[in-house]
C-alpha cells in the first residue's frame, strides 16, 4: 500500500508544470504556445531566457529528486536492499511519467530530461555526475541540447553497467529503459538532427542558426 501511495505522490510531484506556471505567473505567457511548444526547461530558456529557464530547470530537477530521496525513508524498507532499489526506481519512473503527462497541465508535459536527472541524482549520483559531464561536453562542442541529452542518456546505462559495475539487475534494466524513454521523447528531434534542421542554442539559452 505504501508503494502505491508513494508512487502517486511522486507522480503528482512530477506533474507540477514548472515551465507553464512560471511562465504564466511571472511573464504572462504559456511557453507551450511559443518556440518548440514544449513544456520543458530548454524551451523556457529559448522563449523567456535564463531568468525563467534557470528556476524552471532547478524545479524540474527537484521534482525528480525530492520524492525519490525522501519517500523511501518512510517505507520501512531496508536501505539498499532489492526492495529499496525497486521502490526508488518506481518512484523515479512515476516522477518522469508525471513530467511527461502532467495531470495539472492537461497531460501536455516536457521531455523528462531534468526530472530524470533529479531522479538519477537520488538513486545513482555517480552515474548522474557522468551524465552531466557528458551532456556539457557534447553541448559545448555542438550547441545541440537534444543531441547532448541523447548522448547523456546513453552514458547512463554505460556508467551503471561498465564503470560502477552495478550489481542490481533492477537498476541495470532501469538505466536501459530510461535511455529508451529519452530517445522516444526526442524522436522528432532525432529526425531534425538527421536532416540538419535542429536548432542550436548558446550558453544563455538563445536559439542560433540551424546547421
Amino acid at each position: 500500500m505504501f508503494g502505491i501511495t508513494a508512487m502517486a505522490i511522486s507522480y503528482l510531484c512530477g506533474s507540477i508544470p514548472s515551465s507553464v506556471w512560471w511562465g504564466k505567473w511571472f511573464f504572462g505567457m504559456d511557453v507551450r504556445q511559443h518556440g518548440s511548444r514544449n513544456a520543458g526547461a530548454t524551451n523556457t530558456f529559448r522563449v523567456l531566457g535564463p531568468k525563467a529557464g534557470v528556476p524552471v530547470l532547478l524545479l524540474d530537477v527537484l521534482k525528480g529528486f525530492l520524492p525519490v530521496r525522501l519517500l523511501p525513508l518512510w517505507s520501512g524498507t531496508e536501505p539498499y536492499s532489492d526492495a529499496w532499489t525497486l521502490l526508488r526506481v518506481l518512484l523515479v519512473s512515476a516522477a518522469v511519467l508525471g513530467h511527461l503527462y502532467p495531470v495539472f497541465a492537461g497531460f501536455r508535459g516536457g521531455k523528462g530530461i531534468a526530472t530524470s536527472l533529479g531522479g538519477v541524482l537520488a538513486i545513482h549520483p555517480g552515474s548522474a555526475l557522468i551524465c552531466i559531464i557528458v551532456f556539457f561536453i557534447i553541448f559545448i562542442a555542438t550547441r545541440y541540447v537534444s543531441l547532448s541529452s541523447l548522448v547523456a542518456a546513453i552514458a547512463f546505462p554505460v556508467a551503471v553497467h561498465y564503470l560502477f559495475h552495478e550489481p542490481s539487475l533492477v537498476m541495470r534494466y532501469f538505466a536501459l529503459l530510461l535511455a529508451v524513454v529519452v530517445f522516444y521523447t526526442h524522436r522528432q528531434n532525432i529526425g531534425r538532427l538527421l536532416h540538419g534542421k535542429e536548432n542550436r542554442m548558446d550558453l544563455l539559452g538563445r536559439s542560433t542558426s540551424r546547421s
